[in-house]
This record gives C-alpha cells, structure tokens and sequence, in this order.
C-alpha cells in the first residue's frame, strides 16, 4: 500500500502531480499516461497543452521524482488497486462526464491494461479508448532474457544504454544512478513477476504502436494486443526504437488526437 495523505487532494496531489498544469479548457477528456519501467510523470510532461480538447495527466508511480522517498511497488496487483481509487477520484471530479482515456508505454501498457480490468471489476466506468506502446500484449509470454531485478548495477546500465531513453550523463554518473536504479529494479520486478489470467475482451477501443528496431518487444506481439479488445483495434507501426514514440511524439500526438477525437 502506497504511502499518501488520507484526503482526496492529497491522493491525486501524489499519483497525478501536473493535475493543475495541464493548460487544457474546462470540460477536457483526462488522458491518464503511465511511464516506462523507472520512468516518470516527467516523460508525459511536454504532451500538456500540445492535445485541444485532451488533458494530459502523467502518472507518477512511487519511489522516483516527487515520490523518490516512498517504496516503489514490486508487484502488479496492489498497484493497479492503489491507482484505480486515484483514477476514478479524479474522474468523478472530471467535468468531462467519466469519460477519459489511457496510455501506456512499456511496462504502463500493462499497467494501463490491468488497471481497466480492475476498474471493470469494480463496476466503474471505462476509459473510451487505450493506447500502448512499446509493450507486449499482456497474454503473449515475455521472453528478454535474464530478469533484470536479479542484475548487477553494471548489467543494467547495458540494458538501459541499449533501451535508449535514458541520458548518458545519468548512466554515467554513479551518485544519479544510485537515485533510479530501485525504481528501475521494482518496475522490471513488477513485469517479471506479472502473471496474465484470462478474463473476457475489453470493451474498449485499443491502438498499438510498436517500434521496428524494438530490442525488447517484437512488433507481432504489439500486434496481438488486438486479441484484447471487443471493440476497435488500430494498429500504427514506428520506424525506430524502444522510444520511438517520444522522438516522434508529433506524430504520436497525432495518432492519439485522430483517435480521441469523436469523445473532444
């Protein structure tokens, strides 16, 4: 269980910590956006204002940035738990009439994937669209070699260099990396410990992305996310790498807009 102030302002203060800076008009559809493993709500941040009618809220997970002092989580299901009461605080105070949308790049497709299954669960309402990126559908086994949570420091910084996405100065700098490396640890742990079970389609619409030159994720198992959805499925394939998607994040934007369109 997660460590926050007992009070609404307080949970979604934690969980969504640019909730006041998103620059959108009233009425906005929310677009709840979870990071990579050892990322941060930072990695959403340039996307506020950059969406009309879309306001962008980038989640943050704890034991990095503003929550670096609290214990990130090791495993999937108490945190989906912790993060659906803050998405379903913050949508019943939406002016937009529960109506929102998630995106998930990596390890936060699936996070983003459970978390509408325990929204389902509870009986809440569902977002009306999900994208992913950079992820494996939840039901295709992962293969990517040696866990990293069983890593050693330097085995690690490999991976991330080979990742991308992280600047060589933080890979580089030993007092840095010993600020994210439990993060990244606890995410990986998060993913490696992840175990799907099989429950029906989700009744919202899903859009794809996956990356060619991809070294964690196949571009056919992004595709199978389509066995996920009793609704739409669109599929947008990238030309690069694991990150793919933040260096081409106007044409990104652009796949979320067109999607979210009839809903702004």
């Amino acid at each position: 269980m997660t460590v926050y102030d007992e009070t609404t302002d307080g949970l979604l203060a934690s969980w969504l910590p640019f909730r006041a800076l998103t620059g959108a008009e009233p009425g906005a559809l929310p677009l709840y956006c979870l990071p990579h493993a050892g990322g941060a709500a930072s990695a959403f941040r340039s996307w506020q204002r950059e969406l009309p009618g879309v306001a962008v809220q980038p989640v943050q997970l704890p034991g990095r940035e503003s929550r670096h002092r609290e214990q990130p989580y090791l495993r999937m299901e108490p945190l989906v738990s912790d993060l659906a009461d803050a998405v379903l605080a913050d949508v019943e105070l939406s002016a937009a009439g529960h109506r929102y949308a998630l995106y998930g790049h990596s390890l936060g497709g699936l996070v983003a994937f459970e978390l509408v299954r325990e929204v389902r669960r509870r009986g809440g309402p569902l977002p009306v669209h999900l994208f992913v990126s950079g992820s494996d559908a939840p039901h295709v086994t992962f293969e990517g070699g040696p866990p990293v949570r069983e890593m050693s420091r330097a085995e690690v910084v490999v991976l991330l260099r080979r990742l991308g996405g992280t600047p060589e100065w933080l890979l580089a700098d030993p007092g840095a990396l010993e600020m994210i490396l439990p993060a990244v640890k606890a995410d990986f742990t998060v993913k490696e410990t992840y175990r799907y079970t099989d429950e029906p389609p989700l009744a919202v619409p899903i859009s794809a992305m996956p990356s060619g030159a991809d070294p964690r994720v196949a571009p056919a198992k992004v595709a199978a996310w389509r066995d996920q959805t009793a609704g739409a499925f669109a599929l947008h394939p990238f030309e690069g790498g694991h990150f793919a998607v933040f260096e081409q994040a106007p044409r990104t934007r652009g796949i979320v807009a067109e999607a979210l369109r009839p809903w702004v």
